[in-house]
């Protein structure tokens, strides 16, 4: 493909082209060999590619996007004025506009986007459907898993996912979308059949600053003509606001408050929860979930209006929600097969750890343990806010290390001990995560529950910047081999 026509499809940001060739490969990492490649010259926080563009050179690139021209290598370069959104409407026609062979689902939202994204890849596929999903836990193609490293991908591996749904045949793709996604411009260009705001709280400050940034980032989805219809929770203070100011089609969720779909009769059981599904007081829907918690309600009833828009039946949809029996690392109950319950959820915020930590208690029998930290090189601020919910819910808090990243692991331990302290609440420090699942394991009674929280799915620690292996699930399932081998109790 000539980089004249990509140059093209640039839109507005194109202001002016050197020369031409063609164009094999996309890439923005110049470390990345190339065959006949586009390397992008993307300006970011703490790295500007410009410096690297002679390394991309020599790795094969054969033209660059740039926001500022380098006389000094003798390639052609397109200049753009917003290099993101430039990568994206590159990426989106080198892949052929494989987007325009989809239909496309958007979920944003602090919590609930993976499972909501999970429960309506179930109903479209009780519809019939070949869906694709591209989210936290890594992009499905039907059931074929492919794996990712974002939540949603940067724009080249984006539309090369795209591509392969398309190929696949896949009719819909359902995506959960980052605010940094969304900050990044990395969905330039796209357009959504149904966009779905689940809710706001506390995370990403270290990137957004403040609450009222992070919001207006989830707004632009809706806002600036990407979304033609939207679900949007009124259970919500920031998704309200939204739902305020929408011109397009919109379809209102809640349990609190007066809307278009909500649940009642709702019943909290051990193995789930069960309610009865309005879709605007027509009918009522009985819904068995197998999923824990009163969030998770308020997830099924997003996927139900994200059903509803897409064309799927009210049966169906029930039938869909029902055959979810787990979502990876979303309030997972491990089989361990121990007179105590082992959850694993990725609860990184201060509100999915209230959450989560509320939704066990309903069912609880015994003590609760939490295992649980912070992330290092992120907001700081919920650090004192994680440990304050957890000393205020838990019988128990072992604070540990999440992904230390670039900081010392013992001051994220301290800040959140600033926040646990005036609770009064009993806990312990292992900064060492598998000791301390180890010693919540081997305390933990028949009745108890041991809720493993904040890495979820994810199968690595970064310490020191460096990520190594570390699946949660597999770690319980050793640790709980080798403690009934030493004849440990409970295990």
């Amino acid at each position: 493909m000539k980089l004249s026509h990509l140059a093209a499809q640039a839109l507005g940001y194109a202001l002016e082209l050197t020369g031409d060739c063609e164009i094999s490969s996309l890439s923005a990492d110049s470390r990345e060999t190339s065959d006949q490649g586009l390397f992008f010259c993307i300006k970011g926080a703490h790295h500007d590619a410009h410096d690297y563009a002679q390394q991309a050179v020599r790795q094969g690139a054969v033209a660059l996007v740039v926001t500022r021209l380098l006389p000094q290598l003798d390639v052609p370069q397109l200049l753009v004025s917003d290099d993101r959104a430039a990568m994206a409407l590159i990426a989106r026609a080198f892949y052929g506009f494989a987007d325009q062979q989809l239909r496309l689902v958007g979920i944003t939202g602090t919590k609930g986007k993976t499972t909501t994204s999970y429960l309506v890849k179930a109903i479209l596929e009780g519809s019939g459907q070949k869906v694709g999903l591209i989210g936290t836990t890594g992009n499905m193609i039907g059931q074929q898993w492919v794996n990712s490293t974002l939540t949603t991908p940067d724009p080249i591996e984006l539309h090369k996912t795209l591509r392969q749904m398309a190929d696949a045949g896949c009719h819909t793709v359902v995506m959960e979308v980052s605010a940094h996604a969304l900050f990044m411009r990395r969905l330039e260009g796209l357009t959504f059949e149904a966009g779905c705001f689940t809710n706001l709280s506390q995370d990403h400050l270290d990137f957004f600053g403040e609450m009222e940034a992070y919001f207006q980032a989830k707004r632009a989805f809706f806002l600036g003509g990407m979304v033609k219809n939207a679900i949007i929770s009124l259970d919500d203070t920031w998704a309200f606001r939204l739902s305020q100011e929408l011109t397009i089609p919109k379809i209102s969720y809640a349990i609190c408050t007066n809307a278009d779909l909500f649940a009642r009769d709702i019943q909290i059981e051990e193995g789930g929860v069960s309610f009865l599904l309005s879709l605007w007081n027509d009918k009522y829907y009985p819904v068995k979930l197998s999923l824990m918690g009163m969030f998770n309600i308020y997830n099924a009833i997003a996927a139900a209006g994200i059903g509803l828009i897409m064309g799927a039946e009210p049966e169906a949809i029930c039938q869909a929600l029902e055959s979810v029996s787990s979502v990876p690392g979303r309030a997972e109950v491990l089989d361990t097969h121990t007179d105590y319950k082992v959850v694993l959820d990725y609860s990184h915020s201060p509100d999915a750890l209230e959450n989560i930590l509320c939704a066990i208690r309903e069912f609880l029998k015994g003590r609760l343990i939490v295992v649980f930290g912070c992330g290092g090189d992120r907001d700081h601020g919920k650090r004192p806010l994680m440990g304050a919910i957890a000393g205020r819910l838990a019988d128990l808090s072992i604070l540990t290390s999440d992904n230390p990243r670039a900081e010392d692991p013992l001051e994220i331990l301290d800040a959140i001990e600033e926040g646990i302290k005036p609770t009064g609440g009993r806990y312990e420090v292992i900064e060492n995560r598998r000791q301390a699942i180890r010693h919540a394991l081997e305390i933990a009674q028949a009745g108890d529950v041991v809720l493993l929280a904040g890495k979820g799915h994810e199968t690595y620690q970064e310490i020191a910047g460096i990520k190594r292996p570390f699946n949660e699930k597999a770690i319980v399932a050793e640790l709980v081999a080798q403690m009934k081998t030493e004849g440990h109790h409970g295990a």
